[in-house]
């Protein structure tokens, strides 16, 4: 799906609710009629270039990759492009057309956003020779192998971003990137339960387990999972007690995707990532999902319903997911400059502060604090919990790189438990 901005800021007009219905629309249709075109790329396949390492990226084994000689970074001293048009591809929902329209107006050129709702449907997108994205948005840290290994993104010149200093110190050098060559972070996000306090009676903070909230079959009919199947088969794991998110134990693996399998025979639930329209409908009461959906949720709502209708858990101990995606530049773009002062410019507070108000994903910059969002209105207080602190990140679970054999079994599980789940998804 596509959306233009041009320096005329007159002839584009685009409220929050057209642009999540029409971003709505964007993942329907990836999930449904691009899914045969897909198949192929959803595989293991994905995870297969520069994946031999031993062990994968992680924590305690920081990777700095491999800069090939046919694939260097732009020189210093360029000047942006002129009467340019910055071809942006983002998750559906990841970006705010109030940042879109400001990037436009200061450097005088036009932006076009195509919007994606799936790794897999981006992945071809982007590895298609046709393809002249020039910014990459949301990207995943599990898939850089894949795109670093196959050149099709390229190395970033640190002179032109120097709002780095801007973010946490562990995002000047993560482990998934180290020296922060071909990533700049962009989103950060927890993954837990929201619910609408005014349809549901039961609260998963005063359950010992509150990811068992899903299983209530008291809900049945009104309960959605994310559909990705590293959330779904984590959230099977997670019900049963267990804390890694990488395993490749196939007992596990297998008893994660049973419970999901008892979960679809319960509650009968949707598979669903449009949390921040249908939870705030009522379409759903429960729902697995992202902190930014139902921190966006809030301003959703129906009107006279209170923010405070919406509740978001995640465990109090931190022992949740907790994840970010980044900013990245492809090999193919056609304005590279424009590009890096693009990534430049959403590190910038105010405009990270727009892009959070108008997606409900916030960015780890050190300005950035709940109290803060709070202050200026991007999140009400009674959902501070959709706030992810830097020490998230450092007690959190995250869903690292698999090796290509793990990585087979997870989606293999998955393709036993998505078609019963399937049969409740409208």
């Amino acid at each position: 799906m596509r959306h233009g901005f041009s320096r005329d800021a007159g002839r584009t007009s685009l409220s929050r609710r057209g642009f999540l219905a029409g971003t709505a629309a964007a993942t329907a249709l990836a999930a449904g009629g691009l899914g045969s075109l897909l198949s192929a790329c959803d595989s293991a396949e994905l995870n297969a270039d520069l994946l031999s390492q031993s062990p994968p990226p992680g924590p305690y084994h920081p990777v700095q990759w491999p800069i090939s000689a046919g694939n260097r970074s732009i020189a210093d001293g360029r000047l942006p492009e002129q009467d340019a048009v910055l071809q942006v591809y983002s998750w559906a929902g990841r970006i705010a057309p109030e940042c879109l329209q400001k990037f436009s107006r200061k450097f005088s050129c036009q932006v076009q956003l195509t919007t994606f709702g799936s790794m897999a449907e981006a992945m071809a997108t982007i590895a298609a020779k046709r393809s002249r994205f020039d910014v990459f948005l949301g990207v995943p840290i599990g898939v850089l192998g894949t795109l670093i290994g196959r050149n099709l993104i390229q190395p970033l010149n640190h002179s032109y971003i120097p709002k780095i200093s801007e973010v946490w110190q562990q995002f000047t050098n993560p482990f998934y990137d180290q020296n922060w060559q071909f990533t700049v972070p962009y989103t950060i996000y927890t993954t837990g339960i929201g619910w609408r306090k005014d349809l549901v009676e039961a609260d998963p903070y005063t359950l010992v387990n509150g990811w068992e909230l899903l299983w209530r079959a008291k809900y049945k009919g009104r309960v959605a999972v994310i559909n990705d199947y590293r959330e779904a088969i984590s959230l099977g794991l997670l019900a049963n007690g267990l804390t890694n998110l990488n395993t490749a134990d196939p007992m596990l693996i297998n008893a994660a995707a049973h419970s999901l399998s008892q979960l679809a025979a319960i509650v009968h639930p949707r598979l669903d990532n449009n949390a921040y329209t249908d939870l705030a409908d009522g379409y759903t009461s429960i729902q697995h999902a992202w902190s930014g959906q139902i921190a966006a949720a809030a301003k959703n709502l129906p009107p006279g319903t209170p923010p405070g209708a919406l509740g978001y858990w995640f465990p109090p101990s931190g022992s949740g997911p907790v994840a970010n995606d980044t900013m990245t530049i492809p090999r193919s773009a056609q304005n590279p400059v424009l590009a890096h002062r693009f990534l430049n410019f959403m590190l910038d507070v105010p405009n990270a502060l727009a892009n959070a108000g108008g997606t409900g994903f916030m960015q780890p910059l050190i300005w950035m604090t709940p109290v803060r969002l709070v202050h200026y209105g991007v999140l009400p207080a009674s959902l501070i919990s959709t706030a992810v602190l830097e020490n998230d990140f450092y007690r959190g679970l995250k869903e690292l790189q698999l090796p290509a054999a793990a990585d087979a079994l997870w989606r293999q599980a998955w393709q036993t438990v998505e078609p019963q789940m399937r049969l409740w998804t409208a």
